[in-house]
């Protein structure tokens, strides 16, 4: 039986990330695309990120993310030669992440949570990766069922 569209999503190299991105553009929408993470190590998790959001922001100084999302996350990850500060806020929306470049560029994306199934993450990566979609990442996880707290 041949595999379907999602098979790469759901067994993806541990080297590439489920990331899908707005086209290179002026912003439009809360997010600039989607990320699935594997797991909630967030340190273990950034590498492979950082790596595919480095070729539109070049270098990347700092992350930042909902508290609640990444726990025990450490308070910098070492990418490219360089210490790249992470930073949890309680303020920032859950479902979010953002990726600021040294020149202030800044990538923020929806985080899909990891134990999605791959039906429902691949919704919500694209959805969220549509340069037309506006919504917040409550609305995009609530549409790919997986509501927030």
């Amino acid at each position: 039986m041949p595999s379907g569209p999602n098979t790469t999503l759901s067994t993806p190299a541990a080297t590439e990330p489920r990331l899908r991105l707005k086209p290179a553009a002026p912003a439009t929408g809360y997010v600039d695309g989607a990320w699935w993470p594997s797991t909630r190590d967030l340190a273990a998790e950034l590498p492979a990120l950082l790596a595919a959001l480095a070729a539109r922001l070049g270098r990347i100084d700092r992350v930042t993310y909902h508290l609640g999302d990444w726990p025990n996350a450490p308070r910098r990850v070492t990418f490219d030669d360089n210490a790249v500060r992470l930073e949890g806020f309680r303020s920032q929306p859950s479902g979010s992440l953002t990726a600021i470049g040294w020149n202030r560029q800044r990538t923020t994306l929806l985080v899909v949570p990891p134990e999605t199934g791959p039906d429902a993450a691949q919704h919500a990566l694209t959805t969220a990766a549509d340069p037309d979609n506006t919504d917040d990442s409550t609305k995009l996880l609530a549409a790919a069922g997986q509501p927030q707290s």
